[in-house]
């Protein structure tokens, strides 16, 4: 009982000291790689219309239980399926529905909802 106990505080400990960031898939230096001011200003004009609401799916901008189980994905799988699209949970139409964005531009949308939720 005594080393199953120790075990858990062990373990306990480990997850505490790696922070909720690192259980997410995502961390501070990720988003560090992107423009959010830049993923604003192309979320608002251009991902918010599904984003905002839910529609087709989309997690919803700053709401975090919609976005939890995809952060563990990680920004790098996050902003691919952004990118090329992704239709087994939803449909995210690839660059949003706008062939216009860069795959920059994309990566600072979903940066900026990221850092919402985090």
């Amino acid at each position: 009982m005594r080393r199953l106990i120790s075990a858990l505080t062990l373990c306990s400990a480990a997850v505490l000291s790696f922070g909720l960031d690192a259980l997410a898939g995502v961390t501070a230096e990720d988003l560090a790689k992107y423009d959010l001011a830049n993923g604003k200003s192309v979320h608002d004009a251009s991902c918010a219309a599904c984003h905002a609401n839910g529609i087709l799916q989309a997690p919803k901008t700053g709401d975090k239980a919609s976005w939890t189980a995809r952060l563990g994905q990680g920004m790098g799988t996050l902003v691919e399926k952004s990118i090329n699209g992704y239709t087994a949970e939803g449909n995210m139409p690839a660059r949003g529905g706008n062939p216009d964005l860069t795959d920059k531009q994309v990566g600072d949308a979903v940066a900026y909802m990221v850092k919402q939720v985090l």
